[in-house]
């Protein structure tokens, strides 16, 4: 055996069992252990010569709790764990602490624009509820699912907000059946696909349509798994941000994280250290905008394509043949760089499908090579899409303020269900309305923007990120909004950057159209039940 088994008595075995997932590997995972334990052992851990399990056995042991069923949940002291934690965290400064322990957090009826504040982190993992397959006509406890926000139901705007939100969400709710009789009528269910297959694609699709109609102040679940320093970091930025939901909502996260990750989050609310941390944000983003506005006045934008490639480097693919190099030779980065630009094109060739391979499907990826080059984009797409897109994190995306300015998209489908009246009525209320709030609260009107009107963002992304998000949302089952967005993104890398071997690269781009996105998907997803 290549590495040294441990040794342990049957009472230690006993006793590492509930907690470990073997005892005689390298690997492991630990197990039923609250989060300040794990991170407080790793914590001793980097500082030990000790292994973790005989570490955990001399050091932490003691303070075991054994009453109960240890098959099912067993735990440790958390007051000894948070003084070691803290003593490690704060007096060391050690950051990376806070990376070791997790929590799995519930965020619900968030507004959509709270939504894309929370998952603003790279380092977390988001899932949000999704408009494609939750109708909302449905109402919770007897009110439609918007939020209200305190200071404008409080002012003179109060009733009207009520009002315009009820009438949009009506609008929505007599629509959502229109557009699905229309796609029925449209999309025959075929012989071999289930009732469920067919209810879920046409269920989907007139979702899809009607989506646009929902104001941003529309409520959301949002699941969220992140480390204590990403949790750390989110909060700060919240308790910092301009949105009164934002600030009232970290509230209530900080106080149901205390209940997990104590000693995690100790600086957040500390008039040296987070609180100071938040101030420094705000006061940072307040003179930004002082002085932007000053440079800036009331200069007009400029007519630009849907989505515009901004930024790219001419010699990226070269950069990207000399990143391949680099790890097989002996040669400086400039030297490999050099001799890259000399090769041929049937070498360049050669190189590159070596290094691609054959993808036999699209989670096959190149490595981190194609790292080495990226594309900057400017887009202007309707806020449903950017929903979507905005959730690539392992990329940089800035956003500019949800407003009517850039107008308004109808789909197709709306049209077609002979619905369109009623659709440029609702756009022209939340419109109106956004106008009338605007004036008071600035910072609430993007509230009753419909996520059908454009908004303006850019997405600066590598070859690498570039391969897993234009596959991945070109694929069938994508909304058509976004879809569109990411064949361009793609059209434009091959043509404008003249990257055309990086783009050949991402094989499963798909700029083809589809009448029933869900259709192949939800196919799919029955093989596999009918399977088990």
């Amino acid at each position: 055996m290549q590495y040294a088994a441990e040794r342990f008595s049957a009472d230690e075995e006993t006793t590492l069992r509930p907690y470990f997932t073997n005892l005689d590997s390298p690997v492991f995972a630990l197990v039923n252990l609250p989060e300040v334990v794990k991170g407080a052992l790793f914590a001793r851990y980097s500082r030990s010569p000790k292994s973790l399990r005989r570490l955990f056995l001399d050091e932490f042991v003691g303070d075991l709790d054994l009453t109960g069923d240890l098959t099912v949940d067993a735990s440790i002291g958390l007051a000894r764990a948070e003084e070691l934690y803290e003593r490690v965290f704060l007096e060391y400064g050690d950051d990376s602490v806070a990376q070791l322990g997790g929590v799995h957090l519930a965020c619900e009826q968030a507004s959509n624009l709270l939504t894309k504040i929370l998952e603003w982190g790279r380092l977390m993992a988001y899932l949000e509820q999704s408009t494609r397959y939750i109708p909302y006509d449905t109402r919770l406890e007897g009110r439609y699912r918007f939020y209200r926000p305190k200071n404008v139901l409080e002012s003179e705007l109060g009733l009207r907000f009520i009002a315009d939100m009820d009438a949009t969400f009506d609008t929505y709710s007599r629509c959502l059946p229109v557009v699905t009789d229309w796609a029925r009528e449209s999309y025959p269910k075929q012989p071999d696909d289930t009732d469920f297959v067919y209810k879920q694609t046409i269920k989907a699709k007139a979702c899809d349509a009607v989506r646009g109609l929902l104001p941003a102040a529309t409520l959301s679940n949002v699941g969220i798994y992140g480390t204590g320093q990403a949790f750390e970091a989110l909060l700060l930025r919240m308790r910092a941000h301009p949105l009164p939901e934002a600030r009232a909502y970290a509230a209530m996260m900080l106080h149901e994280l205390r209940k997990v990750i104590p000693s995690f989050l100790t600086r957040v609310d500390r008039e040296d250290r987070g609180i100071a941390w938040s101030s420094y944000l705000e006061r940072t983003r307040e003179d930004t905008e002082a002085v932007v506005a000053r440079i800036f006045g009331e200069e007009e934008g400029e007519p630009r394509p849907a989505v515009a490639l901004t930024d790219f480097d001419p010699d990226g693919e070269d950069k990207v043949l000399a990143a391949i190099c680099y790890p097989h030779v002996a040669l400086a980065d400039d030297q490999v760089l050099r001799r890259v630009r000399a090769l041929g094109t049937d070498e360049r060739v050669a190189l590159l499908r070596a290094y691609v391979g054959e993808r036999s499907n699209r989670r096959h990826k190149p490595g981190r090579a194609f790292e080495r080059t990226d594309y900057r984009f400017d887009v202007m797409t309707d806020y449903g899409a950017f929903r979507d897109l905005q959730r690539h994190r392992m990329l940089t995306i800035e956003w500019q303020t949800l407003t009517p300015e850039h107008g308004y998209e109808v789909p197709d489908e709306v049209t077609a269900a002979g619905l369109a009246d009623e659709f440029h009525e609702t756009m022209d209320r939340s419109e109106a309305l956004h106008e009338a709030i605007a004036e008071l609260f600035p910072g609430e009107a993007s509230y009753a923007v419909a996520l059908a009107f454009r908004i303006r963002f850019t997405m600066q992304l590598n070859a690498r990120e570039a391969v897993h998000m234009l596959e991945l949302r070109t694929s069938p089952q994508g909304h058509p909004s976004y879809r569109r967005v990411c064949q361009e993104m793609h059209r434009l890398i091959e043509n404008q950057a003249g990257h055309r071997a990086i783009a050949a690269a991402m094989t499963y781009v798909d700029h083809e159209t589809y009448g029933l996105e869900r259709l192949e998907s939800e196919r799919a997803a029955e093989a596999k039940r009918a399977a088990r």
